[in-house]
């Protein structure tokens, strides 16, 4: 098992079939999921079905990548999860970064923090050339978070989503930041 390291306030873990709850409640706030389904909840269902067995292959197929609940290291309180994973035709030496944080933890840095210690993840124990993460154009929030990360904005497109989202008539945005420039 190749989990991220600790940062200052995270600690990264694997999900488990016992972190259903966790999930369920997580995508039930329309605000944490509209920018990526337009409000829609994730129902007990997939997250049992295709979710977590999604997730745990991760682990048992490619040790390094993956999906991992965020806790405080204070308090140990599940905050949200990240994720470094290649991108769905991308070659494993440029994985995607990505997260969704309960809106209790916006605002504090998490977002920030957390990615910030993916991404050393990703170079130093897996070898990545190039880190990249996507969002909507309109989404300005994540979008500060990859420029706090360094990352820059490398190009504009329109992704194909499965549902629609207020805003995505604007498209969206792909930054990344390589080797060199987190050295």
């Amino acid at each position: 098992m190749t989990l991220p390291a600790p940062t200052r306030r995270l600690a990264f873990r694997e999900f488990s079939p016992a972190d259903t709850d966790l999930l369920v409640a997580l995508d039930s706030d329309p605000q944490v999921t509209h920018f990526i389904t337009g409000g829609m909840g994730t129902t007990r269902e997939e997250v049992v079905e295709h979710v977590l067995p999604y997730w745990e292959s991760f682990y048992r197929d490619h040790p390094g990548y993956g999906y991992w609940a965020a806790e405080t290291r204070s308090g140990q309180e599940f905050i949200g999860w990240f994720h470094l994973r290649p991108g769905v035709d991308g070659p494993w030496s440029e994985p995607e970064l990505g997260y969704r944080l309960k809106r209790s933890a916006w605002g504090h840095g998490y977002a920030t923090e957390g990615s910030r210690g993916l991404m050393e993840h990703a170079f130093s124990v897996m070898g990545a050339e190039r880190v990249l993460a996507e969002c909507m154009r309109v989404h300005s929030a994540s979008r500060r978070v990859m420029e706090k990360c360094g990352m820059t904005l490398v190009r504009e497109f329109r992704a194909d989503w499965p549902y629609r989202i207020p805003g995505d008539e604007h498209g969206d945005v792909e930054y990344a930041i390589d080797r060199a420039a987190w050295a």
